[in-house]
């Protein structure tokens, strides 16, 4: 069932969270204009997807010395990836591979395990899982010890769960040999992607790597937000960022770098070697697909 249709379904079930919708429906369409005007300049409405110019953006990353790499997908493998992946037997999965999104979010997983070269000689976490299946497919498919992190799971090192802070990890020092992150590195606020990255630098082993796809970039650092899904009193934005306003996104942070900010808040606080791959046919996957550029980190021995 598509997470829509669960929606509705818990709608029709609980009453009370019908009116709730409702309520948060109302207050977008109504209040929007009232909670835009409360935020803190620079900001500025915005329609998505936003578009970067990717060129530009290509030739700064590499003014500055940071290697850059194209990336063609493999159609016919990407599809064979999915047929082996069997996402239909994650029905909490954006349906089971039928709901909206589910091209770009399977796409992700077959991205980073490319660029990270997966094997059975791996330990691998799944940075921001949630209920993301792509830890148990690597498993699978590669056949890698793999682990799971997330905020919502219960504190602690359990089984293969990791549990709270991703900049504060209960594992050893070189634990893992592969990390990714999948969409999720865009949602780390104020300086905590800053922590994370530093976190990793200690989690990884020597030759480690960790992915980031998409690792969103723009010509302007911002972060998108919708200023009606902000909690009570707002939250803290970075003070130089633009802010982006969306009434179509449904997420409080989502973090835009530029080049600069790159370097500054990731590039500068890690001992990595780094590349950043510019996806050249995310179209012919499906339209839908946005990947664009992927970040791989290789850590480099003392």
């Amino acid at each position: 069932m598509c997470p829509k249709a669960i929606k509705i379904r818990k709608a029709i079930s609980h009453p009370g969270l019908a009116y709730k919708i409702l309520v948060q429906k109302a207050k977008r369409m109504l209040l929007w204009d009232y909670y835009y005007s409360s935020l803190r300049e620079p900001k500025t409405r915005i329609k998505l997807p936003l578009q970067p110019d990717v060129n530009d953006i290509v030739d700064k990353l590499k003014g500055s010395g940071i290697n850059v790499s194209d990336f063609a997908i493999d159609i016919a493998d990407y599809h064979s990836y999915l047929q082996k992946a069997e996402y239909q037997n994650f029905q909490n999965y954006y349906g089971g591979g039928k709901a909206k999104n589910f091209f770009e979010k399977s796409l992700e997983h077959y991205l980073a395990a490319k660029v990270l070269n997966l094997s059975s000689d791996d330990v691998y976490i799944d940075i921001a899982s949630e209920n993301s299946p792509s830890a148990e497919i690597y498993k699978k498919l590669y056949g890698c010890q793999t682990y799971r992190q997330d905020l919502m799971f219960p504190k602690g090192f359990k089984g293969n769960t990791i549990g709270g802070d991703a900049c504060y990890m209960p594992v050893p020092n070189a634990f893992a040999s592969r990390m990714a992150l999948h969409c999720s590195f865009e949602h780390f606020e104020q300086d905590a992607d800053i922590r994370f990255v530093k976190e990793a630098n200690r989690v990884l082993a020597d030759g480690g790597k960790l992915c980031i796809v998409p690792l969103y970039l723009y010509n302007q650092y911002g972060i998108l937000t919708n200023p009606v899904v902000l909690p009570r009193g707002g939250i803290s934005f970075d003070s130089d960022a633009m802010l982006f306003c969306c009434k179509s996104w449904g997420e409080r942070h989502g973090r835009f770098y530029d080049v600069s900010h790159l370097i500054s808040r990731v590039l500068n606080n890690i001992n990595f070697r780094s590349t950043i791959f510019v996806v050249q046919n995310e179209h012919e996957v499906d339209r839908s697909c946005y990947a664009k550029f992927i970040a791989v980190f290789e850590k480099l021995g003392n």
